[in-house]
């Protein structure tokens, strides 16, 4: 199968010779029309210019006396003209050129009685009875009575005039012709260099794209920034997205191992030890259930994950009062700040304006920033969940920690699903990477937005919600 870059360099090629025969073809023949109309024309205004100074001839002489200068003034005595040559140089020699150059044209004047009175060529003597005079005929005028005394044969040498404007059109073909090749040359070198800058990066990305199907990571070169430089930079982007996706997809494999692996040996030793009597059944129990509720947990993120993934992510909306949104979310979680000895504390303004929220959906994306902040805040340190207005727009929720903190490396991606800080593996902190994920996709459902800023590692975090006044 003919490759791209042949297919494009073919039809350019083509349209190409098939635009410079046909301006060959149209220029040839419209040439040629325009050179027969010139040639019938100049028949019949010779004629007539010739018939008007020769009805002033005979009307000044009162007869045919001056008839041989009117001809030659008029250029249309060529045997004198020769006779010149061989006399002698000058000015016979100026007309002889003039004459040997200009296409000979046959002038027959003859009398009203038709008998000629000269033919410019001598081929009819004068007084012959004419019959059968060729050309283009026009009538001479006494015009002092205005009464015909003659006629006039212009006869132009059309077979010379033929042949000579065919010399010209073979000549004006053959100029066109080499202008055409070298024009149709200098095109198809075009057409091969655009073909090939169209073609090298189609190749390339094919290349690059075989590359990626087969576990290696690539870069297409941008050389340009029109539409091949941009797809190029666009290639190159979703090579960088695809390497991310890649990354997260065996932290994916290694947390959610992990987080399976754990709660199922603690379930497996308890099991063990409850069947070999080392624990009671009341302590085995306990943590067994502690355990499952952990893959219970995750099992839901993943549903959460898969559920906003397929666009099915639906609210349910109710006028929902803030303040008690935010007392109830802290209560919930003060017990677990005060197992691990980390001070929680609500700031909130009085009579927080209500709002039209899915309060379950919203309580779980409060929850989960919050679980993350306890995670990585060490004892005896704060927390904190604040409220407030943004003017006349929006109501503003923050959760402040001074814990741990984030590396600048890592905030681009902390919404990234499955995506865990180094810090929080270093120090084993718990959870899947799916809490800000699932956070960001509630908030977004309502309208609003999500952003985490850190100052660095141990600095602290802040993650701000911003969700819309009610209109």
């Amino acid at each position: 199968m003919m490759s791209l870059r042949w297919q494009i360099m073919g039809s350019m090629v083509l349209v190409i010779i098939l635009t410079v025969l046909i301006n060959i073809g149209v220029g040839y023949y419209s040439s040629q029309s325009r050179l027969d109309v010139l040639v019938d024309q100049i028949g019949d205004d010779e004629a007539i210019q010739l018939a008007r100074n020769l009805s002033r001839e005979y009307t000044a002489t009162g007869g045919w006396a001056t008839v041989d200068s009117a001809l030659s003034e008029a250029g249309y005595i060529y045997d004198g003209a020769r006779e010149g040559e061989g006399e002698g140089h000058g000015e016979g020699e100026r007309e002889g050129s003039e004459s040997f150059h200009r296409d000979q044209i046959r002038v027959v004047i003859a009398g009203i009685d038709g008998r000629v009175v000269r033919d410019n060529l001598s081929d009819v003597p004068p007084g012959t009875t004419a019959s059968n005079l060729e050309g283009r005929r026009e009538t001479v005028f006494d015009l002092s009575t205005n009464q015909p005394v003659g006629h006039i044969y212009v006869d132009v040498n059309r077979e010379f005039l033929s042949t000579e404007s065919r010399g010209f059109l073979n000549t004006l073909l053959l100029i066109t012709l080499i202008g055409g090749i070298l024009t149709a040359g200098v095109a198809i070198l075009l057409a091969a260099r655009l073909s090939k800058r169209i073609t090298t990066p189609v190749t390339a990305l094919t290349e690059a794209t075989q590359a990626i199907a087969q576990g290696d990571t690539t870069r297409l070169p941008v050389t340009s920034s029109d539409e091949v430089g941009r797809m190029s930079a666009a290639f190159n982007q979703m090579t960088s997205t695809l390497e991310s996706q890649r990354e997260l997809r065996r932290r994916l494999i290694n947390d959610v191992s992990h987080e399976l692996n754990t709660p199922l040996s603690v379930i497996q030793l308890e099991a063990t030890g409850l069947r070999d009597g080392l624990q009671t059944p009341d302590q085995a129990s306990d943590q067994i259930i502690h355990e499952v509720g952990r893959l219970r947990g995750l099992v839901t993120d993943l549903d959460w994950l898969a559920e906003t993934d397929s666009g099915e992510l639906r609210l349910s909306i109710e006028v929902c009062s803030v303040d008690e949104l935010l007392a109830s979310e802290v209560d919930r979680w003060v017990p677990q700040s005060l197992a691990k000895q980390v001070e929680l504390s609500l700031q909130a303004l009085d009579d927080l304006p209500e709002l039209n929220l899915d309060r379950a959906r919203m309580s779980q994306a409060l929850g989960n920033l919050l679980s993350n902040a306890l995670h990585a805040t060490e004892v005896g340190g704060h927390i904190v969940l604040r409220a407030e207005l943004e003017g006349d727009e929006a109501l503003v929720f923050s959760i402040i920690d001074d814990g741990i903190g984030i590396d600048a490396a890592d905030l681009p991606h902390v919404f990234d699903r499955f995506y865990r800080t180094d810090q929080a593996r270093d120090r084993r902190i718990g959870g899947s990477g799916l809490g800000l994920p699932i956070a960001r996709a509630i908030v977004e459902a309502h309208g609003g937005t999500i952003a985490v800023t850190s100052h660095g590692q141990g600095q602290g975090a802040t993650v701000t919600i911003r969700l819309p006044l009610n209109e």
